[in-house]
């Protein structure tokens, strides 16, 4: 099993919409696939129009395996199975505070799904947080959005140096440019620079696209709505350069 983190230090960066077009792209390549959002919102979740377990509290997320694993839905498509969140794991972090080997209780809790699934892709919520270190420690690959602005490359830079003080593993970074304009100078300028310090960016760049601003009409992937647009294929490259690293 592979767990794969959709994350960034900050918000509106397209987090939600590549993680739930990545799981269904991992899905349509055969893979055995769960999307757990750990994000308060519920944004992955509304997009598959799949509701979340109240039962579902913090403490039962990382100690209860029969509320966990029940608390899993059917998506609408093949090979594609959710966990969505509530409103509750707003106080993961808190809880986190008080356990002991708090960095690791995500990893114990993904257990419970061990031998159910290939992929497990986690949508993060946008903070450096207890909730996060675990993300950092039990993830294979981190795919971070970056928007090629000041503030993004700003926040890529703390997410590196975070990593680095604290000893996380830097080669699970996997940065790739997102809701990009390309008749802006500043994001082409920023691009050439930012792949010059980070060689580790991936080619595929996501545009700024109104196909993902449909998803909350349609409520689904893009790739399920609009698979022969440049978004889409955005997406499934950039799904196939993750699966080279497998």
């Amino acid at each position: 099993m592979k767990i794969i983190a959709c994350y960034s230090n900050k918000g509106g960066v397209g987090k939600t919409a590549t993680s739930v077009n990545l799981a269904f792209a991992a899905a349509q390549h055969g893979y055995k696939t769960l999307l757990c959002d750990l994000d308060p919102q519920g944004a992955s979740g509304f997009y598959f129009r799949v509701k979340p377990s109240k039962k579902l509290q913090e403490q039962s997320f990382f100690k209860d395996v029969d509320k966990f694993t029940s608390a899993i839905k059917a998506s609408d498509y093949e090979n594609l199975d959710l966990l969505p969140a509530n409103m509750s794991f707003r106080d993961f972090d808190i809880f986190l505070a008080r356990m002991k080997n708090s960095r690791s209780r995500l990893k114990k809790a993904l257990k419970a799904v061990n031998s159910e699934y290939d992929i497990i892709l986690l949508d993060c919520p946008p903070n450096i947080s207890r909730l996060s270190e675990n993300v950092f420690k039990v993830a294979d690959h981190i795919i971070v959005p970056v928007i090629p602005t000041t503030l993004s490359e700003r926040t890529l830079e703390q997410l590196y140096d975070f990593f680095k003080e604290n000893k996380f593993q830097k080669k699970k970074i996997m940065p790739f440019f997102s809701m990009v304009q390309q008749q802006k100078r500043l994001h082409s300028d920023t691009m050439k620079r930012l792949r010059k310090l980070y060689p580790s960016f991936l080619d595929s760049v996501i545009p700024s696209s109104t196909d993902i601003e449909k998803m909350g009409i349609h409520r689904a992937p893009v790739l399920t709505y609009a698979g022969k647009q440049s978004t889409a294929k955005a997406y499934n490259t950039i799904w196939k350069s993750i699966e080279k690293r497998f």
